[in-house]
């Protein structure tokens, strides 16, 4: 009797091994099956994937390339690779499209553009999200995406509200980071007016003296949510211990990585479709070393110029520090007032921003 109950156990415990090892190896497990009604018979429905034709078409796009081209054709031929990046040929050198990683399947960027209202709700200074009531806000929101929508109507537009969730301070605190976290509450307010317009949330983050690194994680019950998106802004990280506002402060190209992959292993614990990662600037120095920053098919990389001032200005300083420092996305925030502030003639137009090289997929308004 007992050597029969040790072979029975030996053969479960064979048996357990070879589930395991088929789980973990064979691509059995990876088809997904759904029954469309309690009564019909189980059918295999594939998992979606990337159109990859579209994405590239999309990117060319941006690039103002045409489909005629031998920059086209030559982009279109390359496969992307998660450790080059290249750029698409032509007789004049080109910077864009940049060829990097593809996305994994239900990624927002290209196929959308993304217009994100940004702010804190406990001051009227740093964006519309503080400055006006929220129906205001969102109705000022609606009418402007609507406006990138005419604009722009091969791209769908996706409403966001971008909230700085840990604001950046001119005394040290309790910690001596500088620092500032808003309260749960406060993002789920902001998550409340994201839901309602049926669009993303971008949690913002200024780290002051501390990192991302000690940061992010306190955000992960939110940046876990499907709809929730990361921007970092270098300008507030104090890596030489200036108080924030004294100096221009900077990121690395190993910060940004880091969040990227930190995004990404949120996206892989919980099934998420692909994160967005907002990085600012607008000075050179705020971002070193970004022929080292990697995009990830988790993790869509946007490098926003985010200075303000008049219409050439701004134009000038995109092509300084966002056209010619490749990544993969970008993106332009507009100043309400102080794109208006002297001898400024007005914010650039829609037609201004689809014009500049490549054309921004995402916009944000303070």
């Amino acid at each position: 009797m007992v050597r029969f109950y040790l072979i029975a156990l030996g053969v479960i415990g064979v048996a357990m091994v070879i589930a395991a090892y088929l789980f973990s190896h064979s691509n059995f497990f990876a088809m997904e099956y759904r029954s469309e009604a309690a009564d019909a018979p189980d059918r295999f429905i594939p998992l979606p994937t990337l159109d990859k034709s579209d994405y590239d078409a999309r990117l060319l796009a941006l690039a103002h390339i045409s489909t005629s081209t031998l920059a086209f054709t030559t982009f279109a031929s390359t496969t992307a690779t998660s450790t080059s990046r290249t750029v698409a040929a032509s007789s004049t050198p080109r910077l864009w499209p940049v060829r990097t990683v593809y996305p994994d399947a239900g990624a927002i960027l290209p196929f959308n553009r993304i217009i994100a209202f940004y702010g804190n709700f406990y001051s009227t200074g740093m964006g519309v999200l503080g400055e006006y009531p929220e129906a205001q806000v969102l109705s000022m929101l609606a009418s402007t995406t609507a406006e990138w929508a005419a604009a722009d109507p091969s791209t769908p537009v996706i409403p966001a509200i971008q909230y700085i969730a840990v604001v950046a301070q001119g005394t040290a605190g309790k910690e001596g980071k500088y620092i500032l976290r808003m309260p749960n509450s406060q993002i789920d307010h902001a998550l409340d007016m994201a839901n309602q317009v049926h669009g993303l949330l971008f949690l913002d983050v200024q780290v002051g003296l501390s990192t991302l690194q000690y940061e992010l994680p306190r955000l992960e019950e939110y940046l876990r949510m499907p709809n929730v998106e990361l921007a970092i802004d270098p300008e507030f990280s104090m890596k030489f211990g200036n108080p924030p506002g004294t100096v221009i402060g900077t990121f690395d190209a190993a910060d940004v990585n880091y969040a990227a992959e930190y995004l990404a292993g949120l996206v892989d614990e919980n099934h998420l479709p692909p994160k967005i990662l907002v990085v600012h600037r607008f000075t050179e120095a705020m971002v070193t070393n970004y022929q080292k920053i990697r995009p990830l098919p988790e993790v869509e990389i946007v490098m926003d110029m985010d200075g303000w001032g008049s219409q050439e200005k701004k134009m000038n300083t995109y092509k300084r520090v966002i056209t010619s420092e490749p990544v993969q996305f970008t993106g332009i925030k507009l100043f309400y007032k102080n794109d208006l502030k002297p001898p400024s003639t007005g914010m650039l137009t829609t037609t201004q921003v689809l014009s500049l090289t490549p054309a921004p997929i995402y916009i944000q308004y303070q």
